[in-house]
């Protein structure tokens, strides 16, 4: 989470316990005060989502540790649970891309055709995946250069949000930004009405229009917190990457075990120095003693094997338990327990899942909000198409297509076909599969009518005979 340093210098705005910037509807934003956005951004809050990427990535605290002391061990192993957890539960989230559709046949085309042209499914991919990693994301809507309305997702540690105070909290600002090698500050601010590109200082002299009318720009995240998926397991990731280089540590100190040679005198060189090289080859050597008394073996070294599994086994448990993640390596997973066990498994995914889903739906309706409202992809006067949006997700998990093919039907006649087809986690445009069952039927039809005329025809010609 973040740590709210000191915020004296960002004029009239404020940064939120979750991280927002908010800002006074009724005030204007200056360049001067965007500026202090900017910078605090730049100086805390990128920093912790560099920490996060760093984390993701697995370039953990304990490879920045000071060097070895001595001839000691100084393994430094990196168990790197921060990405299986985001792969895992990004895959289990989107793995499957949700269905989105509109229930005019021509329309839902339209759409569909803009999706795949766009890569918006794969885009949507990141974005989910994005705000695993960072506890949000954001995507932007903007005109090419042949003036088609695209979107994009934009690298949430140079990308902010800035919303009013109302109670809606309302986007009021979206700034994007970069320094070159130079450390010259280059980006862009979009309002509802206009935006702005600046190139070293900030100013609002040459407004550019904006034509969607509101922010171009949408935030996705999974939880109101802002929270990361692993954000809660980060010390226990970090304890279990010390517990395993220790353990390999202690790995190695027993295989470099001491030889002991007491009360035992070695054959000597010309200068009376043991002929056996005692440093390199780790051997502890006393022959003053008696020779009845003479000791000669390995020190034993006390064996705490049992403990460190223990404490790693503990460390793994609690970082799936409290990110929530369900090991899928786990036995549970690969026994024969019951559907009914499995999926209390699955609870605690199942349930942040739904939660993101929901906060998705929200952010993905405001997003074709400002897609539709350029009334190029579905045509003139389809501005509020979005509110007619249908959205699907489905989990992404190993199916029983038999299952599914019962489960379906045994739903005619209650719900309608549409419905039906849309329960087939493997058909991704119910509509378009109506179609197709409507096309093979018409296919048949034909053919049936044409087997028919044939046969008439022929009967016709043997009466004739």
């Amino acid at each position: 989470m973040f740590v709210i340093e000191d915020t004296s210098l960002m004029g009239l705005g404020y940064i939120s316990d979750n991280g927002s910037f908010i800002f006074p509807v009724d005030e204007e934003l200056t360049p001067k005060e965007l500026k202090y956005f900017i910078d605090y951004y730049q100086s805390n809050v990128r920093k912790e989502y560099v920490d996060d990427l760093n984390l993701y990535r697995g370039d953990h605290a304990i490879l920045h540790k000071p060097g070895k002391i001595g001839n000691r061990p100084d393994n430094r192993i990196v168990a790197n649970m921060a990405h299986y957890i985001v792969e895992t539960f990004n895959g289990y989230f989107i793995g499957i891309p949700p269905k989105i559709t509109l229930d005019k046949a021509e329309q839902d085309e339209k759409l569909q055709f803009w999706n795949n042209a766009n890569s918006f499914q794969d885009k949507l991919s990141e974005a989910s995946r994005l705000a695993d990693i960072y506890g949000r994301s954001y995507m932007l809507v903007y005109q090419d250069e042949n003036k088609q309305t695209c979107v994009a997702v934009s690298d949430t540690r140079t990308s902010f949000m800035i919303y009013d105070d109302t109670i809606s909290h309302e986007p009021l600002a979206f700034v994007r930004y970069s320094y070159d090698s130079s450390l010259k500050l280059h980006g862009n601010v979009y309002f509802a009405k206009k935006y702005y590109w600046f190139d070293g200082e900030i100013n609002f002299d040459e407004p550019k229009p904006n034509v969607y009318g509101v922010v171009p720009a949408v935030e996705f995240y999974d939880n109101e917190d802002r929270q990361s998926v692993f954000d809660n397991v980060k010390t226990l990731i970090n304890a279990l990457d010390a517990a395993l280089s220790q353990k390999a540590n202690q790995n190695e100190y027993f295989d470099n075990a001491y030889l002991k040679i007491l009360g035992l005198a070695l054959p000597e060189d010309d200068d009376g120095n043991p002929q056996v090289d005692i440093d390199d080859n780790q051997i502890i050597y006393s022959p003053d003693a008696k020779a009845n008394e003479a000791d000669v073996g390995f020190i034993d070294k006390p064996d705490g094997d049992n403990l460190q599994e223990n404490f790693i086994k503990h460390l793994t448990d609690l970082t799936y338990q409290i990110s929530m993640v369900a090991n899928l390596n786990d036995a549970a997973f690969s026994g024969n327990s019951s559907g009914v066990a499995l999926q209390y498994k699955l609870l605690p995914m199942k349930n942040m899942a739904a939660n993101k889903e929901r906060k998705f739906t929200q952010a993905l309706r405001q997003l074709f909000r400002i897609v539709f409202s350029a009334e190029q992809v579905l045509g003139s006067g389809t501005k509020d198409k979005w509110q007619d949006l249908s959205f699907r997700f489905n989990r992404n998990l190993p199916i029983n297509m038999a299952d599914e093919a019962s489960t379906v039907a045994n739903l005619t006649g209650i719900v309608s076909q549409e419905t039906q087809i849309g329960t087939l986690s493997f058909v991704d445009d119910p509509k378009k599969e109506m179609q197709r069952i409507a096309d093979e039927q018409d296919s048949k039809m034909q053919q049936a009518k044409q087997s028919l005329a044939d046969y008439s025809d022929d009967r016709i010609k043997q009466d004739e005979k």
